[in-house]
């Protein structure tokens, strides 16, 4: 069930991805413009980085394999549109306060939609240049799930999804203003690049780009300790959420800080993409069309 319902989450994103891109491709074809020899098929992979309390911020924490797939369309010869959707996973196993003993892990969907624009003329035609510094920036939509290692009293260990743990109190008697927080969440994607054409048909890219997200629970971790003995009284599956709310060696009292709720989490990567224009995979379609 866990595994389908993913399905229908990165099926809704695809969805969305589908909804934002397509007004772009419909302006194209009204201006007269040749879609297949303007769009290209991207294909990217590289690291991933979590930034947020388990790490002090720090914008350099564990690597994590990624990749994405997606169409990059130009409107002219220094702007252009790219959507994609990406897999890759976010962790921190090892804690820059070691008194406090959290971690995490989570798989991480993302489809997003960004406005890239070049910094010299890159468009098709043969006066452009053959490589080009470029920013972009837009938006995104990314499903994140953090779990945390749950070791028993003889030593066994698996790992818990944290949300339903309600680790910070949320939804409790005690604290009703904690909600217990989404796992489909919106994003920011800025960042800067550069690109350089391989031939008349293929390119390729490497960028860093940062996702500014409006959540602090990437990391499951945010507020406050809220107890033991509130988590084991009112949280289904209570003696499983009171260990993995604290850590520690030494239990923390009640209201003393787990995390720092000003800041919200962020995540950024760094990857090299592929892209192969459409006129090379499906001109062939429009010649057929020509011929009959």
């Amino acid at each position: 069930m866990k595994h389908m319902a993913q399905i229908v989450r990165m099926m809704w994103c695809i969805w969305l991805v589908a909804g934002l891109l397509l007004p772009v491709f419909n302006h194209a074809a009204a201006q007269g413009r040749d879609f297949l020899s303007r769009t290209e098929l991207v294909l990217a992979g590289g690291g991933m980085t979590y930034i947020g309390d388990l790490n002090n911020q720090s914008a350099f924490g564990e690597v994590n394999l990624t990749g994405s797939i997606g169409l990059r369309s130009r409107i002219d010869n220094r702007w252009s549109v790219c959507g994609r959707l990406t897999y890759g996973s976010l962790s921190a196993t090892k804690d820059w306060l070691p008194s406090r003993n959290l971690s995490f892990r989570t798989h991480l969907y993302e489809a997003s939609l960004v406005a890239e624009f070049d910094f010299r003329p890159y468009g098709p035609g043969a006066t452009e240049s053959m490589w080009t510094p470029y920013i972009f920036g837009g938006l995104g939509l990314f499903h994140f799930n953090p779990m945390g290692e749950y070791v028993r009293a003889d030593g066994s260990a698996e790992w818990v999804e944290l949300q339903p743990l309600c680790t910070e109190g949320q939804g409790t008697s005690l604290y009703p203003q904690r909600r217990p927080y989404a796992l489909i969440q919106l994003a920011l994607p800025f960042g800067v690049g550069v690109r350089m054409r391989l031939g008349k048909y293929v390119s390729v890219s490497a960028e860093y780009g940062f996702r500014k997200t409006w959540t602090d629970y990437v990391d499951d971790v945010s507020t406050t300790y809220v107890g033991a003995a509130l988590l084991t009284d009112e949280v289904q599956n209570g003696v499983v959420a009171a260990a993995m709310a604290d850590r520690s060696a030494e239990p923390n009292a009640v209201g003393i800080k787990r995390g720092d709720d000003s800041l919200d989490d962020w995540y950024s990567y760094f990857n090299v993409t592929i892209g192969v224009n459409l006129e090379l995979m499906l001109g062939w379609m429009r010649s057929k069309r020509c011929r009959n």
